[in-house]
């Protein structure tokens, strides 16, 4: 009994943890998506107010906030790009390292940026615009360069295994368009084909065939036979004789 009580409280204890271990890998997957939903949810309100502050203002700040959004729009395209042809292509980890190298100095820039926002001194901000200009350009050059070399990368590949699609392709329907002699029915020989006409036509010569085969051991007979003599009645007349006056 007390076996029975012992596994039954280990059954629950099991049971229990199970159910906690479950509980928060759920809210921890919840929780990611949630902060990822928010994080995405976040950026697309700092670059819709970046493009309006670009359009809207003039001057140091208005180019600030088009520095912003230029380099925030570069470098997220080539992080979506490189994360995406990761999984498929191992020589683009490489790549990815290199990118969060890279990723460093543009949220360095771009914290320095966003201060420079609210700098109230625009002529001090005039004078840092050249080199937080330079700086920009070549940070997203940089990315830039990264995310068209994963994609021309990607489309070399695509066409090469287009390449050897179509000439798998072009095998096949050559194969499928060979017919061998084996496949079709034997044509009729040139001896049978006209051997059936030959014996049709040779159908009514052979009566005649077999009887000149056959020995002339009976005469001919005549075409039309002479009449026999009809009998004579005694209830008949004499004929009489012809009268010689």
């Amino acid at each position: 009994m007390e076996a029975v009580i012992a596994v039954l409280a280990l059954l629950f204890v099991l049971f229990v943890t199970l159910g906690v271990y479950a509980t928060v890998k759920v809210v921890g997957a919840a929780k990611r998506s949630a902060d990822r939903h928010l994080t995405q949810a976040r950026r697309t309100v700092e670059d819709h107010t970046l493009k309006v502050k670009s359009f809207a203002q003039s001057g140091p700040a208005g180019e600030v906030a088009q520095l912003r959004l230029k380099l925030r729009t570069s470098m997220r395209a080539t992080q979506d790009a490189l994360e995406a042809g990761a999984p498929e292509d191992q020589s683009l980890k490489e790549s990815l390292g290199l990118f969060e190298r890279l990723s460093a100095h543009g949220h360095e820039l771009d914290a320095e940026l966003r201060r420079l926002e609210s700098e109230p001194d625009r002529g001090t901000l005039g004078k840092r615009l050249p080199e937080l200009r330079e700086r920009t350009h070549r940070i997203a050059r940089s990315a830039d360069s990264l995310r068209w070399a994963a994609r021309d990368r990607a489309r070399h590949f695509a066409d090469d295994d287009l390449d050897s699609l179509s000439t798998q392709i072009d095998l096949e329907t050559g194969a499928l368009r060979h017919w061998t002699t084996s496949d079709q029915q034997p044509a009729p020989a040139s001896g049978s084909a006209h051997g059936a006409p030959a014996a049709a036509r040779t159908r009514p010569d052979t009566p005649r065939s077999d009887a000149a085969r056959e020995p002339a051991s009976e005469p001919a007979r005549p075409a039309v036979a002479p009449a026999a003599p009809r009998p004579t009645y005694p209830w008949q007349k004499k004929p009489r004789p012809e009268s010689t006056t």
